[in-house]
């Protein structure tokens, strides 16, 4: 569930909620990025400490290049995603229920490289 993890970090996305300040102060949340200039996630619940994204991608649709807090995840709809990161490229596939925690990610980019909409819940702490 690790590479998943990775994957699923992020990203993702809308709203104004104030941001944790980041060693990379270049590049967007996972909240305040998208793709093609459109967000791809949605603040669903924000606490003083934790904020709760739902991130959805299409087949075909990712995440531009950004960064994730200390998080949690979980799949709600599994696919295959495509994964750029510092470590490289790879292609995982994500189960429906698969769940993960990340103690962050300075950077990775997503892409849906699937053929079904691929959609899970990351909970960030802010």
């Amino acid at each position: 569930m690790r590479d998943i993890g990775i994957i699923l970090a992020g990203t993702l996305l809308l709203g104004s909620c104030t941001t944790r300040q980041h060693i990379s102060d270049a590049l967007p949340s996972a909240l305040e990025a998208g793709w093609e200039g459109e967000r791809v996630c949605t603040l669903q619940h924000q606490t003083d400490t934790h904020r709760l994204l739902r991130c959805t991608f299409p087949p075909g649709v990712g995440h531009e290049r950004h960064y994730h807090p200390p998080h949690y995840g979980y799949a709600l709809i599994g696919g295959t995603m495509k994964l750029t990161s510092e470590s490289g490229t790879r292609t995982a596939t994500l189960a429906t229920g698969s769940d993960y925690s990340s103690d962050g990610v300075e950077w990775h980019e997503v892409v849906n490289v699937g053929e079904t909409t691929v959609t899970y819940l990351i909970v960030e702490e802010i």
